[in-house]
């Protein structure tokens, strides 16, 4: 039975209870609200109406999907010092050369600090307006005011909700700042490009809603002794999720990369022993990428040394054991230095097979002729696998110039002009490995017969033997 209550029974404070009318007997708790607009087919939706407007950088739009969408929200999130600040001012700057305005917010720097990087890297426009502010209902009046079409906010985790609870940073003034900031965009219209901090661990800083709030979430991937800088997408509510884009940071800005395989490879005149070219597959883009390998004698009952740099140290053991014990090469008696060129990462079990045979052609002493790709996954039988994406890294193979590739069993479609070299074991792949690798020799061989120097040829079988 419903009775007054002068005094809370919780804590005893008096006139803190409020009287709140229930549902009537017999009826319905919930009542039903006419929508303000009714709902329609989905087929009488014109499409144009969200569609994407290019920045101006090209990779950039590459893992956007073609651009920016009018009323969606980005996060960008990378490791201090990795580029995102210099990224996003040549994007407002492009975007202010296209005809449109553009407002760049910062939280972190002043806007002197924010005029003297742009003025070193050639971003200045009258159209790109600056304010820095933590504030986010003094960043919201700044929209109101400039009316820009594209926002950036640097960074979100610098931002201050006045009436939420809460630390800088933390996760209910991180979840208070997005809404605050989407709500705007969403009804504004405006394209709204959030900074997101990261952790020690790579993971996005804050509340992990921060990541549901948004309509796209890219990583801004680098190592600081690399000039080299990668944007990957991670969810993208307007088109693929798995794009890549390449970027160049230099002291004069950053520089989009169209055609990254060349920074992958060593450039070298003639082929060495101990390295294989293969073709990785990032998202959606085939990347060539070159793995060297380092076999030195250890001393006696010495502790055997494997040294690995841009391939998955396990991976690489596992090779190592699968050419010891199912292809016969003593290679426990060594120690085994892998890395890779550029700073490529090769995390993707197609590099297996070019792992093995930078391995055994380390320790045949006989080089791959720069012409030949390898791609494949090793088992621990010693088979091989085949691997996703096949056609298109021999489509990315025989573009960039190269002529044959040792595979698995069953690689599909082959280019024209294009040979691929099947094996179905580790075995079989070392077999064809020294038929490639002796062709050169052999072709020596044959001219000198033709021309009738003996000796040299006995010099030449000398060496090889």
């Amino acid at each position: 039975m419903a009775k007054w209550v002068g005094r809370c029974p919780e804590c005893g404070t008096w006139g803190t209870v409020d009287e709140v009318a229930g549902p009537a007997a017999g009826g319905s708790a919930h009542r039903a609200v006419v929508p303000s607009s009714p709902a329609v087919p989905i087929s009488s939706i014109n499409p144009d109406r969200t569609r994407h407007f290019p920045t101006g950088v090209d990779e950039l739009d590459r893992v956007l999907g073609g651009g920016v969408v009018p009323g969606s929200v980005s996060l960008l999130a990378g490791d201090p010092g990795v580029g995102k600040s210099t990224l996003l001012l040549e994007v407002v700057h492009r975007w202010a050369q296209s005809g449109r305005r553009a407002l760049y917010v910062s939280g972190e720097e002043s806007a002197g600090q924010i005029r003297m990087r742009a003025g070193r890297t050639g971003c200045t426009h009258d159209e790109v307006f600056l304010a820095a502010e933590t504030d986010v209902n003094t960043v919201l009046g700044h929209i109101e005011a400039v009316q820009p079409s594209l926002v950036v906010v640097d960074s979100v985790q610098t931002m201050t909700a006045g009436d939420t609870d809460g630390v800088v940073g933390g996760v209910t003034q991180v979840r208070a700042v997005t809404t605050a900031l989407t709500a705007t965009a969403k009804s504004s219209g405006v394209a709204l490009v959030l900074v997101g901090h990261v952790t020690k661990d790579g993971a996005i800083a804050g509340p992990r809603s921060l990541e549901h709030l948004v309509d796209v979430v890219l990583h801004f991937e680098g190592d600081r002794n690399s000039t080299l800088r990668m944007v990957r997408g991670v969810k993208n509510r307007f088109g693929a999720s798995d794009e890549v884009g390449c970027f160049l940071l230099q002291d004069n800005g950053i520089q989009g990369v169209s055609d990254p395989s060349g920074l992958f490879l060593d450039d070298r005149p003639n082929p060495v022993p101990g390295t294989a070219v293969t073709v990785a597959l990032d998202g959606k883009r085939p990347l060539i990428g070159e793995v060297q390998a380092l076999l030195a004698y250890r001393p006696e009952n010495a502790p055997q040394r494997r040294a690995v740099s841009g391939v998955d140290s396990s991976r690489a053991a596992m090779i190592a054991a699968v050419l010891e014990r199912r292809a016969n090469l003593k290679v426990s008696t060594t120690d085994i230095y892998l890395s890779t060129v550029g700073g490529m990462r090769l995390m993707d079990p197609s590099s297996d097979l070019a792992v093995a045979m930078a391995i055994a052609s380390a320790y045949a002493d006989l080089p791959l002729p720069a012409s030949t790709v390898v791609i494949g996954e090793v088992g621990l039988a010693g088979d091989l696998r085949r691997v996703t994406g096949m056609d298109r890294r021999l489509a990315e193979a025989a573009r960039l110039g190269f002529t044959e590739a040792l595979v698995p069993v069953g690689c599909g479609t082959v280019p024209k002009g294009f040979k691929a070299i099947e094996s179905a074991t580790i075995g079989d792949a070392l077999r064809s490995m020294l038929t490639i690798a002796k062709r050169p020799y052999d072709n020596v061989v044959t001219q000198l017969r033709r021309d009738g120097s003996s000796n040299d040829v006995d010099d030449v079988d000398n060496k090889w033997l």
